[in-house]
């Protein structure tokens, strides 16, 4: 019995592991359908500000630019540091507050991809342009802030999207190397971001902000997902256990 379990313990050493690998998250657009939220608080702070609102092929477009920059745009077409700040600042106030399962609730599936990561042992991260305590709130009001490793916004790294700076922040508190980790978000500024940290491999969402014509065309991903089922599906394809299929993503060793 003894031999036979070392054996056992002999031959599990020997077997070949998969490569563990990260997945982090954009936010909006991408784990949650907060486009209402976003698009009804922007034009309430434009409208209190005397400001004209914006439409939303308008407030879509501005959505590649962190918080500031992305509100002065609207107010006054280009961006201005001052009054960017001071917008933003409102407008995080306004809709923070407004955050719930009903303004900022997950895409139908995202739960179900979330509690698969975690099953197979795969660190989760979220990264957004925007404030970092809106990502709280919002992994909070669809009871999964547990599951993430690292959360991190615009306002808590050294440089937003599309530089690489908050995904290498991710990657270093998820324990892994940037070429171990999966970058999913719906904005070009998203993949750039993950290729600027050196990311193994970005997947683009086509179900948020940006369509999906725009998404390929930036080049920056290796696959665009039209659903989140499309996301699932690029991130464990091929046959083996999950851990196995996850590893696969990333190409090579």
């Amino acid at each position: 019995m003894r031999l036979a379990a070392a054996l056992v313990a002999s031959a599990a050493a020997l077997a070949p592991m998969a490569r563990r690998v990260g997945v982090v998250f954009d936010i909006d657009g991408t784990l949650a359908d907060s486009f209402e939220l976003g698009f009804s608080a922007t034009n309430t702070v434009l409208r209190r500000r005397g400001y004209a609102a914006v439409d939303a092929a308008a407030y879509h477009e501005g959505c590649v630019y962190v918080t500031p920059e992305r509100l002065s745009r609207h107010a006054v077409g280009s961006y201005d540091e001052a009054l960017g700040a001071d917008l933003g600042r409102e407008f995080d106030d306004t809709y923070i507050a407004l955050v719930d399962r009903e303004t900022a609730g997950f895409y139908p599936g995202i739960g179900a991809l979330l509690d698969r990561l975690v099953d197979c042992g795969a660190p989760v991260g979220a990264l957004t342009n925007a404030a970092v305590e809106y990502a709280e709130a919002v992994l909070v009001s669809n009871n999964h802030r547990g599951k993430f490793m690292s959360v991190h916004g615009a306002d808590s790294v050294p440089a937003p999207k599309p530089f690489g700076d908050g995904c290498l922040q991710v990657a270093d508190e998820l324990g892994l190397e940037p070429r171990d980790c999966v970058y999913v978000g719906d904005a070009a500024t998203d993949g750039a971001a993950a290729r600027a940290a050196g990311f193994g491999a970005a997947i683009g969402c086509a179900y948020g902000s940006h369509a999906k014509e725009k998404l390929v065309a930036c080049g920056h991903f290796d696959v665009v997902a039209d659903d989140v089922a499309g996301v699932a599906n690029a991130l464990f394809s091929g046959a083996g256990d999950d851990g196995e299929r996850l590893a696969r993503v990333l190409g090579g060793d």
